[in-house]
């Protein structure tokens, strides 16, 4: 009995990979992002912002022109089988750097990205509110 009602709790505790995939607020509500799947892997990017901006701070003289909006700044996410997407990366337009992330979900769906260098405890999390359709 007891080994019935574990294997229950763990089918319902138990995430989807694609379960990420959506639209989402940013923390400040000034603009939505969409995460989505390609070839295995999981990408977001700027869907919609308050107002058109270049990529001024990149590092790249030559990628300075283009648009925030559509820009794909979440790279390369693979799910670990349970309840995380990592190996990613996360680019911030407004310093122009570049990040390693992870990526996990809160209980009501939304998207908690961590970004750090090194090592996930010197880092920050941002919360992303995911969009219901």
């Amino acid at each position: 009995m007891v080994a019935l009602i574990l294997s229950v709790f763990l089918c319902i505790a138990e995430v989807s990979p694609d379960a990420i995939v959506g639209m989402y607020w940013s923390p400040e509500k000034e603009g939505k992002i969409q995460i989505y799947k390609r070839g295995g892997r999981y990408y977001g990017k700027i869907a919609l912002g308050s107002e058109a901006q270049k990529d001024i701070k990149n590092p790249d003289p030559k990628l300075r022109d283009r648009d925030v909006i559509g820009m794909e700044f979440l790279k390369d996410f693979t799910f670990d089988g349970a309840d995380k997407w990592e190996d990613g990366t996360v680019y911030d337009p407004k310093s122009g750097k570049t990040y390693d992330c992870s990526i996990s979900l809160d209980d009501q769906g939304n998207l908690k990205l961590r970004g750090y260098v090194g090592i996930s405890l010197f880092g920050r999390t941002e919360v992303f509110i995911r969009i219901k359709e």
